[in-house]
This record gives structure tokens, sequence and C-alpha cells, in this order.
């Protein structure tokens, strides 16, 4: 039986967490995003907040290389970078969920990359500038003379851990199966649409398949 995999990328002050969640809800499965950082965080006995730093620094191949000779007793995995070993346990973690559960919702941290293999459901949520910065301001709670860099920066993050990680932009439209501008729709409708054209998708699948 095909499982009910649905990943989430999106951009900082779109509501892609809320809209998650709201989705999860609506299809009666689990909901992961910051669950699965803390769940790695406990793993190596560690904070989330020093784990999630990580994944803002990504080394050079030159300072890898580097890493590597001056290491070479050391296995490979040990040689990596805290930021490249976040990324391989997350994936553990997320491929873990992905064997033992029927279906979930998982919002960023490279799921449509991850579970590619599993047949997810990919969703990529975006907004106007504007509409991100009003977000942030009024729901978020981040001054008004910082929200412009927060987004700077958290966008910055996501694109950057997503395309060292996967090799692909985070940014591609293509890469989604459902694209979908929440400052248009708003949250509630974002979240029956994806639980619509999964369910669509869904059956597709299960008649080019032969499952009744």
């Amino acid at each position: 039986m095909k499982k009910t995999i649905i990943t989430i990328e999106r951009q900082y002050g779109s509501g892609g967490s809320t809209i998650g969640k709201l989705a999860a809800e609506k299809l009666g499965v689990n909901y992961y995003n910051r669950q699965i950082l803390e769940m790695t965080a406990q793993k190596c006995g560690i904070s989330a907040e020093y784990l999630e730093s990580a994944e803002e620094s990504v080394p050079t191949s030159f300072l890898y290389s580097l890493l590597l000779s001056a290491n070479p007793a050391r296995t490979m995995e040990e040689n990596l970078p805290l930021s490249d070993k976040v990324f391989l346990m997350e994936s553990r973690i997320i491929s873990e969920i992905a064997e033992r559960e029927n279906g979930f919702v998982l919002v960023g941290r490279c799921g449509s990359y991850i579970l590619e293999d599993k047949g997810c459901f990919s969703v990529y949520i975006y907004a106007p500038h504007d509409a991100r910065i009003q977000r942030a301001t009024e729901e978020y709670g981040v001054a008004p003379n910082k929200a412009e860099n927060m987004l700077k920066k958290i966008d910055k993050r996501r694109e950057t851990f997503f395309n060292v990680n996967t090799g692909r932009s985070w940014q591609d439209k293509d890469l989604y199966s459902l694209c979908l501008n929440s400052a248009e729709l708003g949250d509630e409708l974002c979240a029956e649409l994806i639980v619509k054209a999964y369910n669509e998708y869904n059956a597709r699948f299960r008649n080019e398949a032969g499952i009744k």
C-alpha cells in the first residue's frame, strides 16, 4: 500500500509550517518539522540550537580536503563537518519514520530529496515579499526593524542547506508537485488544496498500478 507522505519546502514568512500542520490534521497523519532537529540533537547529545546553527556553516571543498588529510585514520563520516553530519543523521531519522509510519507531513529538512524514492508528494509554499514581512511582524512577533534581515537570513540558510545537500536549487519550482502562493490563497485553502491534490495524485497512482 502506498504511504501518505507529503513534503513541504517554504519561504520564511509564507506560513508553510502552519499550512503543513493543517494538512496533516486533515489527513489524520503526524506532522514533523523542528521535531527532526530535536531528535537529531538528542542522539548527538547537544542542543538543537547548536545543530541549527551548524546548518548555516557549509564547508568549502578546500577546507574539507584539509580536514580529511589531517585525520586519515578516522572514518569518512567522522571526518565530515558538523553541517554534513546533521544532514546525514536527519536523513536517517526521516527514513526511519517513513519505514514505520503509514503517512506524515514533513516540513523542510530536504524531505523531497530524502524521500524521493518513497514517491512523496512535494509542495513549495511561497508568498510576495511584503506579505512575508507582514506575517513575520504580526504573527511571528519579529520587530519591524529586524524583519527584513530575518527574512533574508533564514531564506539564505534554508536555500544553502537544501542546495548543498541535494545538488539542486531550492527555489526551482520544477522540483515540486505543487507550488502555492499562500498570500493569495490563505493558509486554510492552501492546506485544502494540498490534501485534494495529493488525493487526486494518489488515486491516479493507484489506477496506473492497477490497485483496487
